[in-house]
């Protein structure tokens, strides 16, 4: 079923040319920077969400213990590229592959329309996990669902670290599966799949406003987390390379 992105309306910039595409489930939020025909790109785009969807559902059918496991999952040999890429994130995650498939198919589908395109700068946001190229400072803000802190901070983006993944799990907003009862636990990694995963596993150990601290232990450990952001409730925690800034 399609659920309205209520929180894009605070995504909008003068700097990029923003547009949406939706096929199925599947509802990306699309922002460029560049001299481009948006009426093209918004048909690669929709073309290359035919194309993954149409690979995994294929590969889900044959092998539907991917699609249900919690936990890492050994993909066969005739699976898609896009099925390797979620097992091999989730594996390291120690989730199960479906944990990264919206950041995996933020990647692909953003750096297949650099390559198209030779556009330099690029938003990709899937269900709240993004994946980003940029060449100057981003802002990008938190949504937490009804936590007084949604939406009234930025996470700073520098340009050195660009390309990024920037993802979000929740236990009270949205759909996905999560174990935990945070409002939002947001990881940064240069890959968005594996933001996407470690944010999930992340999520999973928050069972409170006490719960916060262990994550933010745990996540210098990982050497692929570059940063964090955990919120629940009015209580916000954050710990990595970056700035929060207020929303004005």
């Amino acid at each position: 079923m399609y659920q309205p992105r209520f929180y894009r309306k605070e995504m909008g910039s003068d700097r990029f040319k923003a547009f949406t595409v939706l096929y199925k489930e599947t509802d990306l939020w699309i922002g460029v920077n560049g001299n481009c025909n948006i009426g093209r790109v918004k048909e690669f785009v929709l073309n290359k969400i035919i194309e993954l969807r149409n690979q995994l559902e294929n590969y889900l059918r044959l092998d539907p213990g991917f699609f249900k496991s919690l936990s890492p999952y050994r993909v066969q040999e005739y699976a898609p590229e896009i099925a390797k890429i979620m097992a091999d994130a989730a594996a390291r995650a120690g989730v199960g592959p479906m944990a990264a498939v919206a950041g995996a198919f933020s990647r692909e589908i953003g750096k297949s329309v650099e390559e198209e395109f030779g556009i330099e700068e690029i938003i990709i946001e899937n269900g709240g996990d993004l994946y980003l190229k940029s060449k100057e400072t981003l802002f990008i803000s938190v949504y937490a669902g009804n936590s007084p802190v949604s939406g009234r901070i930025c996470i700073e983006i520098p340009p050195v670290l660009s390309p990024l993944g920037i993802c979000t799990s929740s236990g009270t907003v949205g759909h996905s599966l999560s174990f935990g009862k945070a409002d939002a636990v947001t990881v940064l990694c240069k890959d968005a799949p594996t933001a996407d995963a470690y944010a999930t596993a992340l999520g999973n150990l928050i069972k409170g406003p006490e719960g916060i601290q262990k994550a933010l232990d745990k996540a210098p450990m990982i050497k692929e987390v570059l940063g964090i952001v955990v919120i629940v409730g009015d209580k916000i925690g954050a710990r990595g390379n970056f700035k929060l800034v207020p929303v004005i």
